[in-house]
């Protein structure tokens, strides 16, 4: 055989085992014709994020997950954050063949008494004060720990869902539709809570803490509003700046920097969107080629704007397989997570749901890898 005639054959087996790989999936062979950018290279990787035990790291090492993201450590004054405490867990994480590729900050997506540290968005000085200098700290310890990364949120009203519905198989999804939302109280502790006043509160956060990123070398990534609300009127007297693409557009050009990015959440993002099963690709291309997409929530949603459910990632609206092509043809190259997942029955803590969705992403990246 000649060295033409092995190379045709090598790539009509690629393709054939891809098309396999797609079928194991449950994309069929379609979607591999026409692929975009199919000859460059496979930068992104499975990633986790919730955990960092040992029995969650054994298993992600099983799965061939070699990259994650913490789970919570604790408060801003928590010792687990000094360069020791974080040299520790990084050499836990490594320990098990897996590298810790980001933290994740006292900032969740808590409602705002919930938060581990309210007086940042509610502006209360001198608490606001001490306590940024106190995340400031925390980067400058990650990079000196070997920590590349860190993520947090920015949110008054935490994650807002209304009743659950049912999903493939029995499954429990979870649901938001605002028409059957309730807003009460109408204001929540925080006050009104307008553009103006949003955008005032992010920008005295980020001159705080990005130069001090850029100094240690560490990346740090915000999460979107989950989910979207209508603009002008928002949730609760809270308008939801960082809840469009337009708004984390701005949020990203607010400072000038490499460090200063998004944990992107492709769930949520398909939550801002009329037809996410249309759109989401545009929205990946917008902030990834300019470099802001720095973590990558995996999920799935069917139906959009105001009015959808999680599904699991091979059950909702959005072409997964055309998300990782578009994450690749942008030069994507941290982590794809799993993020929420419907409950099962029999799967209390979310385990086989997990799996599957690991599972699910490898299968994805090896029909990329196969497409170059």
């Amino acid at each position: 055989m000649t060295s033409a005639a092995r190379s045709v054959s090598r790539r009509q087996f690629l393709t054939r085992s891809a098309a396999g790989a797609a079928a194991a999936a449950g994309l069929g062979a379609a979607p591999l014709r026409g692929a975009p950018a199919a000859g460059r290279p496979i930068l992104m990787h499975a990633g986790h994020q919730h955990d960092h035990s040992e029995v969650t790291l054994r298993a992600l090492a099983a799965f061939g997950v070699k990259n994650i993201c913490s789970g919570k450590i604790g408060n801003a004054f928590h010792e687990g954050w000094s360069v020791d405490g974080l040299t520790r867990l990084r050499k836990h994480v490594e320990s098990f063949g897996i590298k810790l590729d980001c933290v994740t900050l006292p900032l969740s997506s808590s409602y705002i008494t919930n938060s581990e540290h309210p007086e940042i968005l509610l502006a209360r000085n001198p608490e606001r004060d001490r306590t940024l200098e106190a995340f400031r700290q925390i980067i400058r310890n990650c990079g000196k720990a070997g920590i590349p990364m860190a993520k947090y949120n920015l949110t008054f009203i935490g994650v807002v869902r209304t009743e659950r519905t049912i999903g493939r198989g029995g499954a429990s999804l979870s649901t938001f539709e605002f028409s059957k939302s309730k807003q009460e109280p109408p204001l929540t502790e925080a006050g009104r809570i307008t553009d103006e006043i949003y955008w005032d509160r992010i920008d005295y956060f980020l001159k705080k803490l990005v130069p001090v990123a850029e100094e240690a070398k560490v990346k740090i990534a915000c999460h979107p509003q989950d989910p979207a609300m209508p603009p002008g009127t928002g949730w609760r007297g809270v308008n939801t700046v960082l809840g469009t693409p337009a708004g984390l557009r701005k949020f990203v050009e607010m400072q000038a920097s490499a460090y200063h990015g998004l944990n992107f959440c492709q769930g949520t993002v398909s939550e801002m969107l009329e037809k996410p099963g249309v759109q989401i690709y545009d929205v990946i291309r917008d902030l990834g080629g300019r470099g802001k997409i720095f973590n990558v929530h995996f999920r799935n949603i069917r139906g959009g704007y105001l009015n959808f459910a999680e599904t699991m990632p091979d059950d909702g609206d959005v072409d997964m397989l055309r998300a990782l092509r578009t994450y690749r043809e942008v030069g994507y190259a941290g982590m794809i997570m799993p993020d929420h997942v419907p409950q099962i029955v029999g799967d209390p803590l979310g385990q086989k749901a997990f799996a599957f969705c690991f599972g699910y992403i490898q299968a994805l990246l090896q029909v990329l890898r196969a497409e170059t």
